[in-house]
């Protein structure tokens, strides 16, 4: 009789796991941002992002919905490379694409300076909100959209002082517009990476890579300089891990990487006889906060093994697991890029994060770039949220 009860219950656990429909989980951690009352509309290019342990949002936000809330304007003069913040009562703050500071119309710096990326200027939420008298937040938020697609991430909320809503109340009141602007982004991706079959492909045109997001990481050393002209050529970013060395030495070369909207993050190694990881990453952030005035969480450990890195993730860090090691092999061809980019090809994921160590040259990744981007993919940094 028991076997009976057994067996029907059994019987019963799998109907309904046929009938209960599967929910489909959102891909990525992703940052909704509201302004005043709005909920903006969202995008890859305009995703907020966390660097040096502060956010930074697109510098337009304030431009296009808190004029009316707060008074403040955004201009860019592309010939100067200069991004500046205005309100009508002479309050200015102006943001230089390669300065690590920004500074108020009196001639005062304010740290941390802005990252050019995605065409556009990026700024320290906190630190613009704080200047021109704003409030601003952070909340963690997850939902459903109408279609039943579940989503995760986090609110940045930027308003006028004394709002008349809590956090709380203003995440629920606009739970139906966060879900809208997530299943607008949702369809907005899956048109960009939808080949047009109306065009057909012609002879020798680079094979399309499905609008894959490529995270590469790589080893800070000689050819720094060079792998960041290649960066800048086709207008994509990268990480560099640097050691606690390169990042004493390096100072110009860190400047660079993070007003180009390159990530940096520290290389430990877990095998060093005289200093322990832990030690070689808080050497490495204090030389980088002297460098740029910011500090990273993100961490490259050799020869460290899983215990360690799960301690290192609990006091803040996030380490580079990387879904492709490619430590063992080179890139300093194009036959080097072809061959990665047929492993990238052959994977099923939309966003690869990419060991390159220090295996990687100019030509190589010139090589890389050439093709991941006339094949539709975006080459972004790897930070400590994507």
């Amino acid at each position: 009789m028991k076997r009976r009860i057994a067996a029907l219950l059994c019987c019963v656990l799998l109907m309904l796991q046929m009938t209960v429909p599967p929910q489909t989980q959102a891909a990525d951690y992703v940052y909704f941002v509201a302004a005043g009352e709005n909920v903006l509309p969202m995008s890859d290019s305009t995703m907020p992002f966390w660097k040096g342990g502060y956010l930074y949002v697109p510098a337009a936000i304030f431009a296009d919905v808190l004029r009316n809330e707060g008074r403040i304007s955004y201009v860019y003069a592309e010939k100067e490379k200069i991004g500046i913040l205005y309100r009508g009562d002479d309050r200015v703050l102006m943001f230089g694409v390669g300065d690590d500071f920004a500074v108020d119309g009196k001639g005062q710096r304010s740290y941390p300076g802005a990252v050019y990326r995605n065409g556009q200027i990026f700024v320290p939420a906190s630190m613009v909100s704080d200047f021109f008298g704003l409030q601003y937040s952070v909340t963690k938020i997850s939902g459903r959209t109408a279609g039943g697609k579940t989503f995760r991430g986090e609110l940045v909320w930027i308003r006028e002082t004394g709002y008349i809503l809590s956090e709380k109340y203003f995440v629920n009141a606009a739970a139906s517009v966060i879900a809208l602007r997530y299943e607008e982004y949702l369809k907005s991706r899956e048109q960009a990476q939808t080949p047009d079959d109306t065009t057909p492909q012609a002879p020798g045109e680079e094979e399309d890579m499905g609008g894959k997001r490529l995270y590469l990481c790589m080893t800070a050393g000689e050819t720094t300089a060079p792998l960041l002209d290649a960066l800048d050529r086709y207008g994509v970013q990268g990480t560099f891990f640097c050691t606690p060395q390169f990042l004493q030495e390096q100072g110009d070369l860190l400047r660079r990487m993070t007003a180009t909207g390159q990530s940096i993050g520290i290389l430990a190694d877990a095998r060093d006889p005289e200093r322990s990881v832990e030690e070689q990453l808080e050497a490495g952030n204090r030389a980088l906060e002297r460098a740029t005035c910011g500090r990273t969480r993100l961490a490259r450990v050799e020869g460290g093994e899983e215990q360690l890195l799960q301690r290192l993730e609990e006091a803040g860090y996030r380490c580079l697991r990387p879904d492709l090691d490619r430590s063992a092999y080179e890139l300093r061809s194009s036959s080097n890029a072809s061959g990665l980019l047929r492993q990238i090809m052959g994977r099923r994921e939309d966003g690869i994060s990419i060991w390159l160590a220090d295996r990687v040259s100019a030509q190589g990744l010139r090589s890389l770039l050439s093709s991941a981007v006339s094949g539709g993919s975006r080459c972004l940094a790897w930070t400590e949220t994507a």
